[in-house]
């Protein structure tokens, strides 16, 4: 984690910029200020993508980059928390939900540079020379996406998420947003709600400008589409992103999306 975020913490980049190399000198120099600069990861819920993934050979080396890595557990009843603590810098324990436990990493985390990772998606190689490139000239961002799985359908399923995103500045959570601490705060943050916290983020980061697009594609799990069906699914994501713009109640959202919300057990 530490790997990735101090990689993070030295680029950003929008797309159409082009691919940017710092010289030498001027990296190591950021890096020195990365302890200063740094970059939250939130992920969560770990379980699963731990037990997969561990040693993931991207993020265990950004904690070698003077990154601060922070990882927000949302109450998990099984060894998540000890298996994300040799991981991170943190390991806090938050409300449930990927909105509070976004949230929650954000202000613990001690830096400029925000990124916010979901457990089951992998950053590029490359991440952190192109977040903090594009972060020196955009408020906020995200990466293209890839969707793993073997359906034959998840590829074009990944093209239209990022068409989309372009033409409407919003991105999605497995995009891997990034943002500086001082537009994340100017745009309130993360709510506190059970679905639909990127769509509202977004919209609230997009006042403050057009997101950084970029090229380089994250990798996030298909296991939903595959389990639940290609066609059902994209349908349930329709339907649910129009009932939250015609004002829905996020909660009664969650659970037509499957997930319970806080607070109901």
């Amino acid at each position: 984690l530490r790997h990735l975020l101090g990689r993070l913490d030295r680029v950003l980049l929008h797309d159409q910029l082009g691919p940017q190399q710092l010289p030498a000198q001027q990296l190591r120099g950021r890096l020195v200020e990365g302890r200063q600069r740094r970059l939250l990861l939130r992920v969560g819920p770990l379980h699963h993508r731990l037990q997969r993934d561990l040693p993931d050979p991207v993020l265990v080396p950004l904690r070698r980059r003077a990154v601060e890595v922070v990882v927000a557990d949302g109450g998990s009843r099984d060894d998540t928390v000890s298996l994300a603590r040799p991981l991170a810098d943190q390991v806090i324990i938050a409300p449930r939900g990927r909105g509070a436990q976004s949230h929650a990493g954000a202000q613990t985390a001690r830096g400029e540079n925000l990124m916010f990772l979901h457990a089951d998606t992998r950053l590029p190689d490359n991440a952190d020379r192109r977040v903090l490139g594009a972060l020196s000239a955009h408020p906020w961002g995200r990466f293209d996406v890839d969707i793993e799985g073997s359906h034959r359908m998840l590829g074009v399923i990944a093209a239209m998420m990022n068409l989309r995103s372009r033409l409407s500045g919003i991105a999605t959570g497995d995009q891997a947003m990034f943002v500086r601490r001082s537009a994340y705060e100017a745009a309130g943050g993360f709510p506190d709600i059970a679905l639909m916290e990127d769509l509202a983020l977004s919209k609230a980061l997009r006042r403050l400008g057009r997101p950084a697009c970029l090229h380089e594609r994250v990798t996030t799990s298909g296991r939903r589409w595959e389990k639940h069906g290609v066609a059902r699914t994209i349908l349930l994501m329709w339907r649910l992103r129009a009932a939250y713009c015609l004002g829905a109640d996020p909660e009664r959202l969650a659970r037509r999306y499957g997930y319970r919300p806080r607070g109901e057990h």
